[in-house]
This record gives structure tokens, C-alpha cells and sequence, in this order.
């Protein structure tokens, strides 16, 4: 569908204004204390986060970091890990292939299929160690908090491009809890609820809590006559327990699971050997439904275990994080992405492609954290990390049609493969205040990752290790009351590895990232508004990208040498008046590719039919230039204790660029969401639509010279969905 870029910003602009056309009423934000309707503070609510493990308030902080509250996440819909990534400026999150599997890039540095993700994901503490546990439901959320740039002193590997901070709600003294619905096109269902109280009062508390989702889905197979962006179930069950039995000691244990099996790889081939010159990645110039005659699925389960016990030991809090996760995602799909009447792949005939994911993690960290009030306040720690990966992937002739053949069939491609890694760290950070309103700090962390790699049931082991010694230097200073300026130099480091057995490139090395970041935390408008602003120049060695070979149905992991990442961000605030609030951002990153420096990569994408000169200059794989959020929300009484919300989200991404060459590029999206509301303190009602404007786009693209295969392939975005949601209270 092809719309006009101006005539698209001319109607999410004129939504917008609307909102801001109306009356005046009540606040459009939680505020710190119970107010009734007429008398309002005019003040934002302050955020507290624990991004650096202690309280502290949002604009205190000398980070680059967007939090969303429990508030923000009622008023924005937020249901999913892309509702909120929607609303964060130089971050990108892209659905692709598996149910499970995502594409964030934060800053330009980008996600790895089936390897460590470019963030560090914090789950009550947790780490989520693996790529496939940053999808989610995000139900009974008490807060989300997003740093963007290397967090590595603190979070360690896999922080390279930052870290997202998850909080669920914790149980309560009292007996609270919620039942919420909602129904959306493509017959889609949802479902969540949870009850929290005390066991013994005032000393052993619990919450349990479960979404449950599933939809016919919206995308149509050409050939099949159905839908395959399907949910048949996602369910997810979780279960906390606090125990306080006095003021210095307290201890959490928290369990969950999640079940799901949906569709996948539902991409469509966009172009063949019959066109080779034709450029695509575009959004609304060339988008092609998938055809394939073999209807992808998956199946995921996850478990989820830990505890975390804190003692007050006057000099410092100590706190110990134990994690377990068992995680399982098989898929089965096309390979050739076409049909009979259309192959792809001539005289091969109709081929299938799945995979078998088994994954076991065990975590553990200790960290000592100083008092706040000090002016010398520290955090020391270590952790420690056991993974083990198995994956058997195969390639199948279609003869039936039937995925069942992944088991039954005739095998062309059979490889697996146990990956186990020891990993640990010691870290450290200090921060000292030098006069009133100058703070010095200062971090570090050691980093040592062991990979063994044993091919097939009892083949040969390979053994690499890589370590990195991640610094960190801030310096701050309280410019005025209420504004803060800071200057920074972080690195990250994301760990190397081994591709699948017996591929055309066996392995990979590690990434290490360079960052120097100024910035400005602000507050205007006597409490009302918030401006933040932090500008950065990185240099990545090891850049980390991958690419499908789909010849030997391999995923394939290799490095760039040199990658330069320069941009900036801001967010803002700003409560017009009583009834009306405004907020967005907008992040721009400009990324330069200045050197492949490995000959082996070089020989392949040679062969490939990628020229490697004009890679050099180029902007890095999966990197959107521009990105911009828009946010306005209206609150007006209908009644005593009743109140009526509309809310309008505009985001443009801009420029896609898909691979290394940039031959291919995706332009501009716009999209649009409206919710309507109807609130009282025990009850809410809310009519929505998600890309209203209905723009249709490639959420991921493979082009041929990367997928290993004579054809383009994109996989398409959602359309516009719509729908009404009902929570209730008690």
C-alpha cells in the first residue's frame, strides 16, 4: 500500500492536535500522592529506578535511561516487549522467523540469531541469558527501565548496547488482585489476572499471576488460503513469595513457565533469479504475501526459577541472585519459501528446514552495595554463569507437504550440536562526591567466557575462551537545581563463539565496544517538564552480524572488523496543563562501516555476489537512522470517580538499512495508535487500534546474497489491528 510520507505526517500530527485541542481536567499521570479530583498537583510523578542497584531517582541518574511506570504502562496498552520498544528512541525491535525469536538493535548494535543478545535483560534481578527469554507477555509490570549505551561494569557481557531493567509487581501486605480481558481482530483472545495478599502478616507475602493469548492471526498464505501468523496458545503462569521476618534480612523466590506454540517463517520470496538486478527492502513499493505450501509452526516452553536473598549488614547490603531457566523451542518450516506451482529451486524440487533448541542456564551473583547517603558509595560483586545449548537442525525433502517430515522424512542436511559455556566476573564501582554538586565514578568489570562446542552425538570438541576488562568513568555535575550535565567513557563486550559444524564459517570472535557520551538531564517548567539529551560516539572491533547460508540451512555469525556508531538521543516530558500530557522522543544513529578485516568473510560474500568494496562506508546490518515517538494523552471527568482517557502514539522509523551493502533498504514507516478509555478506581474499559493507518512493511529481510538462496525473502509486519480490553479490580 503506498502512501505519501507528508500526507501520513499530516495525520498523526492532526490526532495529536486533537488531543491537545481539548478542555482542561484531570491529571494525565499517576502523581506521588492520592489527590481527589479537584485538587490536583500540577507536578510530574517522580521516578524511582535501580538501574546501578540502588534507588535512585530517574534524574539523578548520569545515564541515558527511559523508564516506564506501572501508570505509563496502564495508559500506553503496553502488553508486549515491542509496545514499549515502540516508545523508545534509538531502539528497534523486529519479529522474525520463530515465535520466540527478535531483532533489537540499541544504538546500532545489533541482535544475533541464536547467540547472546546486544542488552543485558533483568527480569527481578535475573539475568536472561539467552535471546529467545526477551519476547514476552508483560502482564502485572510494575515498572520497565531502559539504559542505552554499554553497561558492561555492572551488567557484564551481553550489556555492549545497554540494558532493560524488568520489575514484576511484588507481593502485598493486604489481599489485592485483577482480572483483565480483551478481544482483537483475527479472532484474538486475551486473558490475564492475579491475586496477591499475606500469608503470615507483615512477614511472608505472595502474588501469583497468568496471561493467556492466542488469535487466528492477520497475515494470509497466497497459496495455502489461511492465515500463518497464528497463536493456537501462549499462556504464562507466575508465582512470587517475600518473606521479612525482620528489618536487615529478607528473602524472594519467584517461579514461572510459559507454554506456547504459533506459527513461523512465514516469509514470502520476493524476487528470483529471474529479476537479480531488483533492489527491494521497501515498504510499500513491493511487499509480497507469503506462498509457501508447507504452513510453519512452533513450540516453546520455558521454565523459570529463583531467589534472591538480601541482608543489611550496616557497612553494606548483600544480596545474593540464584537463576535457573529451561528453555525448549522446536520450529518447522519451508525452506525453498515457494510452492509446486512456483519453485524456487528448480530441479531440487520442494524442500522443509527445522530446528530443535534445548537450553539449560544457571546464574549466580553476590554483590555488596554501600548506603545511599554516603558521600563515598560503592557496589562490589561476582558472577558466575553455566550454560548448556544443544540444536539439531535439519533439511528435508517436501514430498507431503507436511511438517511432520522433519522426523519421518527424507533427511538432506542432519547436523547437531552441545554448546556449554562456563562464564564468570568480578566487579566493582565507586562513586565519590567531590564538592555538593560534582560526583566522580568509576567502574570496572573482568569478564572470562569458556565455549566448548561438541559436534554430534560423541564427535570432536572445540574449546575457546575470550575474555574482557570493561572500564567505566563518569563524571557529573548539578549544573543548576534542576539540571544535571555528565560526560562518559563505558566499554561492552559480547562474547564469540561457534557456528553450527561443518558451515563455511566455523566460528566467531567477540565484540568490544568503545563509548564516549555527554549528556543533559533536565527539569522546567516549576515540576512539570522533563528534557533529557545524551549525544555518543562508539568504535565497535568484532563487530557481530549474521546471515542465512541456506545452501547448508545454516545460521552463520561472523565479525566486521572496525564499525563507528555516532549519534544522540533525547527524551522529554511536559504536563501542559492539568488534564493534558505530551511526551516522546527522538534518537538518531549514524553507523560506518570502516573495515571487514577478515579475509575468510571476504572470500565468502565474494562468492556470494556482494561487493565488498562498497561494503566499506556502508552502515552497519539492521540499523534505522531515524526514529521518533510521539505521545499525547487527555484525561477528562465524565462523572465522580469515572473518568474518560484518549491517547494517541505516533512513531516514524526511518531508513532501514537490512545488510552490509546497503543495496537493500526499507523507507520510512509511520504508525499510528489511538486508545480510548473509561476509568474508575476498580474498573476500565478501552476501545484501541495499532497502525491504524494501516502501513504495510517487511519487518525482517533477508536479501539473496545473505540468505544463501536465489531469492529475497521478506517476512511482513503486522497490519492494523484493533480491539477492547476490560480490567477489573479488587
Amino acid at each position: 500500500m503506498k502512501r505519501a510520507n507528508m500526507k501520513t505526517h499530516l495525520l498523526c500530527s492532526a490526532g495529536l492536535l486533537a488531543i491537545t485541542a481539548m478542555g482542561h481536567s484531570l491529571p494525565a499521570i499517576a502523581q506521588e500522592n492520592d489527590t481527589s479530583a479537584d485538587e490536583v498537583s500540577r507536578t510530574l510523578e517522580t521516578v524511582t529506578v535501580t538501574a546501578q542497584f540502588r534507588d535512585q531517582q530517574l534524574q539523578d541518574v548520569p545515564n541515558s535511561i527511559v523508564a516506564f511506570t506501572a501508570q505509563d504502562i496502564e495508559d500506553a496498552g503496553i502488553r508486549s516487549t515491542e509496545d514499549f520498544i515502540a516508545l523508545t528512541p534509538n531502539v528497534s525491535f523486529d519479529n522474525s522467523f520463530t515465535y520466540l525469536n527478535s531483532f533489537v538493535v540499541v544504538r546500532g548494535v545489533t541482535q544475533i540469531n541464536n547467540a547472546d543478545s546486544p542488552v543485558a535483560i533483568i527480569v527481578d534481578g535475573v539475568p536472561q541469558n539467552n535471546q529467545k527469554q526477551f519476547k514476552m507477555p508483560l502482564f502485572d509490570v510494575e515498572q520497565i527501565e531502559v539504559l542505552k549505551g554499554p553497561q558492561g561494569s555492572l551488567y557484564g557481557r551481553n550489556a555492549i548496547g545497554g540494558a532493560i531493567n524488568i520489575v514484576t509487581r511484588q507481593p502485598t501486605n493486604e489481599i489485592e488482585g485483577f482480572v483483565s480481558g480483551g478481544l482483537s481482530n483475527g479472532s484474538g483472545y486475551r486473558m490475564e489476572g492475579g491475586i496477591s495478599g499475606p500469608v503470615i502478616k507483615d512477614q511472608l507475602m505472595f502474588r501469583l499471576s497468568g496471561s493467556y493469548y492466542e488469535t487466528d492471526g492477520l497475515i494470509e498464505n497466497a497459496y495455502l488460503g489461511r492465515t500463518v501468523d497464528t497463536v493456537d496458545h501462549d499462556y504464562s503462569i507466575r508465582g512470587k513469595l517475600a518473606y521479612t521476618p525482620n528489618d536487615v534480612f529478607s528473602l524472594d523466590l519467584r517461579a514461572a513457565y510459559t507454554d506456547a506454540r504459533a506459527g513461523a517463517a512465514y516469509d514470502a520470496v520476493v524476487n528470483s533469479q529471474l529479476n537479480p538486478d531488483f533492489r527491494s527492502g521497501n515498504d510499500s513499493n513491493d511487499i509480497f504475501a507469503p506462498a509457501s505450501n508447507l504452513a510453519g509452526i512452533t513450540e516453546a516452553d520455558i521454565l523459570d526459577l529463583s531467589g534472591k536473598a538480601s541482608l543489611d549488614m550496616g557497612f553494606a547490603t548483600a544480596t545474593y541472585i540464584l537463576g535457573y531457566t529451561d528453555l525448549t523451542e522446536t520450529y518447522r518450516s519451508d525452506l525453498d519459501f515457494s510452492n509446486p506451482d512456483q519453485p524456487t529451486f528448480g530441479p531440487f524440487g520442494q524442500l522443509g528446514q527445522g530446528q530443535n533448541l534445548s537450553l539449560d542456564l544457571l546464574s549466580q551473583e553476590l554483590r555488596f552495595v554501600s548506603p545511599d547517603e554516603r558521600t563515598f558509595r560503592w557496589i562490589a560483586g561476582g558472577y558466575y554463569l553455566e550454560t548448556d545449548r544443544s540444536l539439531l537442525t535439519r533439511g528435508f525433502l517436501d514430498l507431503t507437504g507436511s511438517v511432520d517430515q522433519f522426523d519421518t522424512g527424507i533427511a538432506i542436511i542432519d547436523r547437531s550440536e552441545d554448546n556449554d559455556n562456563t562464564a564468570w566476573a568480578l566487579f566493582g564501582q565507586a562513586e565519590f562526591d567531590l564538592n555538593d554538586r560534582t560526583v566522580l565514578q568509576l567502574g570496572a568489570r573482568y569478564d572470562e567466557d569458556e565455549r566448548n562446542q561438541t559436534q554430534g552425538a560423541a564427535g570432536p570438541v572445540r574449546t575457546r575462551s575470550f575474555s574482557a576488562f570493561q572500564p567505566k568513568i563518569t563524571l557529573s555535575y548539578d549544573i543548576l537545581p534542576d539540571v544535571l550535565g555528565y560526560a562518559t567513557y563505558s566499554t561492552g563486550f559480547r562474547s564469540g563463539g561457534f557456528n553450527a559444524p561443518g558451515v563455511v564459517l566455523d566460528s566467531f570472535g567477540d565484540e568490544t565496544l568503545t563509548n564516549y557520551e555527554a549528556g543533559l538531564k533536565t527539569g522546567f517548567a516549576d515540576g512539570n517538564g522533563t528534557l533529557n539529551i545524551a549525544a555518543f560516539s562508539s568504535e565497535s572491533e568484532g563487530f557481530q552480524f549474521f546471515f542465512v547460508d541456506a545452501s547448508t540451512v545454516s545460521q552463520i555469525i561472523s565479525n566486521l572488523d572496525k564499525v563507528d556508531l555516532r549519534g544522540f538521543d533525547a527524551d522529554f516530558r511536559y504536563r501542559v496543563s492539568e488534564s493534558f500530557t505530551l511526551s516522546g522522543g527522538v534518537g538518531y544513529t549514524d553507523s560506518e562501516i570502516r573495515s571487514i578485516g577478515n579475509a575468510q568473510l571476504e572470500s565468502y560474500l565474494t562468492a556470494s555476489g556482494v561487493d565488498t568494496d562498497a561494503v566499506i562506508g556502508s552502515r552497519s546490518p539492521k540499523t534505522t537512522d531515524w526514529s521518533v515517538s510521539l505521545s499525547g494523552q487527555y484525561v477528562r471527568p465524565v462523572r465522580s470517580g469515572l473518568d474518560a482517557v484518549l491517547r494517541a502514539d505516533y512513531e516514524y522509523q526511518g531508513n532501514k538499512y537490512w545488510q552490509i551493502d546497503n543495496l537493500d533498504v526499507r523507507d520510512p514507516v509511520n504508525l499510528l495508535s489511538l486508545r480510548f478509555s473509561l476509568e474508575s478506581d476498580i474498573w476500565s474499559a478501552s476501545l484501541w487500534g495499532k497502525n491504524i493507518l494501516d502501513e504495510e512493511y517487511y519487518a525482517d529481510f533477508n536479501p539473496a546474497e545473505y540468505a544463501g538462496a536465489p531469492f529475497d525473502l521478506g517476512s511482513q509486519a503486522r497490519p492494523a489491528t484493533y480491539g477492547v480490553d476490560f480490567k477489573y479490580r479488587f
